[in-house]
């Protein structure tokens, strides 16, 4: 089923430490609206779909999860089983799983604080039911979900601008070599292709992998 790896529910306490399950919405239009999105074999990421910006879901969402501030939202769709990469935001992701998905999760606080890598023995694993809507705090290291089963589709929602082309150069030192994109900081694993892309490549051990029939 999966290398070694627990998969646990998202309610259970072990993903206190990673996010919250947020209760209070209807998330009707945005389900029906997500069985419309692409799902190819691959996995495809949008961070911006007017489409569902357009829906009432999109201001409860600004409003009452973001307090007032603008935001983007838009899905990650596809077919995938391993992790490959890790990053994180300097704010909450708010995600919707529109079908089961799997979640792969760490802690910002277990990065090195030498060289930046990050051991993914440190990871739990989380099957998130279809319907569910959580927030991953700023501090949880995550990246494409996996599938439950069958293949994915999940609304995501960041402040507008996240994952848009840097402005200025970054530098190569420090936390500034993790910076992948506007509000990303990213850790490929060796078997990723983000060293290619001109990503950081510092996760160390397995590259999780999750396989549910």
């Amino acid at each position: 089923m999966n290398l070694n790896r627990n998969v646990y529910p998202v309610t259970d306490a072990r993903f206190c430490k990673y996010g919250s399950v947020v209760k209070g919405f209807d998330c009707t239009q945005l389900l029906e609206k997500m069985k419309e999105t692409p799902l190819p074999d691959g996995v495809i990421y949008i961070a911006s779909v007017p489409e569902l910006e357009k829906l009432s879901f999109f201001l409860q969402l600004t409003e009452r999860e973001f307090g007032g501030m603008p935001i983007q939202l838009g899905f990650c769709n596809g077919n995938n089983h391993k992790l490959n990469a890790a990053e994180y935001h300097r704010t909450s992701e708010v995600d919707v799983a529109a079908t089961d998905l799997i979640m792969i999760l760490g802690m910002r606080q277990d990065i090195s604080t030498n060289n930046y890598t990050y051991d993914t023995s440190y990871m739990d694993v989380f099957h998130i039911p279809a319907g569910t809507m959580v927030e991953l705090y700023a501090t949880t290291l995550h990246y494409a979900p996996c599938n439950y089963k069958t293949p994915f589709r999940c609304a995501v929602a960041l402040p507008r601008g996240t994952g848009e082309p840097l402005k200025e150069p970054r530098s190569k030192e420090y936390e500034d070599a993790l910076l992948f994109a506007t509000n990303k900081w990213v850790i490929g694993h060796p078997e990723s292709d983000i060293g290619q892309s001109g990503g950081f490549v510092g996760l160390i051990g397995e590259n999780p992998t999750i396989e549910i029939s």
